[in-house]
């Protein structure tokens, strides 16, 4: 069954893991110069600055809880659908571009078993770029109802670190956090053969709450 989220929970948001060796550091500087800001104005020219980083950082780095939304295949990101694409084994691929306002938490597109987690390293272009098919990424499989779901997590040119949060043989729930990929970048799921996209190029997703199949 789908994670749900209590009702205290909705609405919170927290930061994702995996982000502190880019925000902790941010943080700290931003909380020196403030603290020297009052006797300085040096340091207050840094101050202000440094602060907005940080409280982008904190933006860039949120991880809302969601309520799980039903349907066979959910989202797995935040953001917008790149394209819908037949592939010649009857697999159709449907690629999300996450941009630096998305949130940049992954989640499962089905319940099931991690049967494969791989890391294969590449280039970093833009995600939105043909030539990001050669990119940094992640190939994830799962072992689900409707058989083996691979969903792909790709670098872009500012994204530069993908963090899984499971190993494999771990048991998800639809829904659940699984990775973060640090900034703008590209997640692909393959739906399988017999399995209809329920998406159009150009649509905004949300991850767990966006339905990517259809009946």
């Amino acid at each position: 069954m789908p994670h749900r989220s209590s009702p205290s929970s909705r609405g919170r948001v927290r930061i994702a893991r995996g982000a502190s060796p880019w925000l902790l550091p941010t943080v700290a500087t931003a909380a020196v110069s403030l603290a020297g800001a009052r006797r300085s104005g040096k340091a207050r020219a840094v101050a202000v600055p440094v602060t907005a980083l940080a409280a982008g950082m904190l933006w860039f780095f949120r991880d809302p809880e969601r309520e799980i939304a039903p349907g066979r295949v959910i989202s797995p990101a935040d953001g917008v659908v790149q394209s819908v694409m037949p592939w010649k084994d009857g697999r159709t691929r449907v690629a999300i571009f996450m941009s630096p306002l998305n949130v940049h938490v992954n989640r499962a597109p089905l319940a099931g078993t991690v049967t494969s987690v791989e890391h294969v390293p590449g280039g970093f272009v833009p995600a939105f770029n043909k030539e990001s098919e050669h990119n940094e990424r992640v190939v994830w499989h799962f072992d689900t109802e409707l058989g083996d779901i691979e969903m792909v997590q790709i670098a872009g040119t500012v994204a530069r670190r993908i963090v899984p949060y499971l190993p494999e043989g771990t048991k998800v729930e639809q829904g659940e956090r699984i990775g973060l990929i640090r900034f703008g970048s590209r997640v692909d799921v393959y739906l399988p053969e017999g399995v209809e996209a329920g998406v159009e190029v150009g649509q905004k997703t949300t991850a767990g709450v966006t339905r990517l199949d259809r009946d």
